[in-house]
């Protein structure tokens, strides 16, 4: 089993991690999603044969951009999502505005 950590932008609401998941569960070998709000940080689990690539793509096409994290834990060089809102701007069934 593999596990990727990716730190994603713009998720501020509980209609963003459920965004989010939904983005990530369908895919080939996901067996597990977990999202951290507070620090951006998803976890995702499973037999990911293809890596990060196409989670950060998944991510991208629903409107959260991601990475890869460094590390195991939140340093100076991963930033936590802006403070500014919904990556929607409170339109497209974000609640959170």
């Amino acid at each position: 089993m593999n596990i990727i950590d990716l730190q994603v932008e713009g998720m501020s609401c509980g209609s963003c991690v459920k965004h989010v998941t939904q983005a990530l569960q369908p895919l080939p070998g996901v067996s597990g999603v977990e999202v951290d709000l507070a620090s951006g940080r998803v976890r995702v689990s499973g037999e990911l044969a293809q890596g990060g690539d196409s989670l950060v793509a998944a991510l991208a096409a629903a409107g959260y951009p991601a990475k890869l994290a460094t590390g195991s834990s939140t340093s100076s060089a991963t930033s936590p999502p802006k403070a500014s809102g919904c990556h929607s701007g409170g339109t497209g069934g974000c609640g959170c505005r």
